[in-house]
């Protein structure tokens, strides 16, 4: 199994942790976002990965060659101008096709700044058994953006905030608001529908997809822990969750 590690990111919430330095080189407890990251997927058996990067990008592939890549294949994507989500994982494409054959096993898509244990295992067999394009971990909790997921927890629409008016993109008796986690297992022939070009989201490709009836699937993750890493505050608190033996 393969993954893809979004790190392209500029880091501006995290600055001034990022002034000199992307924010997959950021520490947490004395180790990078990105071997955190990496030794979480490796330790459910992924040993193929392909990490964007944009921001400081020759300072991440430094890092990655002078730890021989934490013993796994590790393909670097270089994104002249961000790509976001959508864009960058079309551009890493070719990485999950080299070998793909008639096959059409899933990859994770992780994003570089969340910290969890959210069980990738248990996402990957919910993925295969409901035959979904794709499957995200979502939570029931407060953001500022929300998927809404009918009672069947496929993909139905968005919603930005609490308050905000929902965006259906197709009937739903009724459903529910939750906040996706930045993690993703998703099928290989998700790629050939990427007809979105240039810099996008893949949250909007989703939402299309959906609207034509593909199965994009919610993977509840409320029991287990995670965290956004995308401010010092919240790095902060990570490094006392580990203290504290929270994760």
């Amino acid at each position: 199994m393969k993954a893809m590690v979004l790190a392209a990111g500029l880091g501006t919430r995290l600055r001034p942790l990022t002034d000199h330095r992307p924010k997959a080189l950021v520490e947490l407890g004395g180790r990078t976002l990105l071997e955190l990251t990496l030794t979480r997927l490796r330790g459910f058996g992924i040993r193929e990965v392909i990490v964007n990067v944009h921001h400081f990008a020759d300072m991440v592939v430094d890092y990655l060659r002078a730890h021989d890549d934490f013993g796994m294949r590790v393909e670097v994507s270089r994104e002249d101008a961000l790509l976001d989500t959508g864009g960058g994982l079309k551009k890493a494409g070719w990485f999950f096709l080299e070998d793909s054959g008639s096959s059409d096993e899933p990859f994770v898509l992780h994003n570089v700044d969340v910290l969890s244990n959210i069980d990738l295992g248990r996402m990957v067999d919910l993925h295969k058994q409901q035959n979904a394009l794709a499957t995200l971990a979502v939570q029931d909790r407060k953001t500022s953006r929300y998927l809404l997921f009918d009672s069947q927890l496929g993909l139905c629409g968005r919603r930005a905030g609490l308050d905000g008016k929902p965006e259906m993109v197709r009937p739903a008796k009724a459903f529910e608001a939750f906040a996706f986690s930045g993690i993703h297992v998703i099928s290989r022939r998700l790629l050939s529908m990427l007809t979105e070009d240039g810099a996008f989201s893949i949250v909007a490709s989703y939402l299309r997809l959906a609207a034509q009836g593909e199965r994009i699937r919610a993977f509840r993750a409320d029991e287990y822990y995670w965290r956004d890493l995308g401010k010092p505050e919240n790095i902060a608190q990570a490094e006392a969750d580990l203290k504290n033996r929270a994760i």
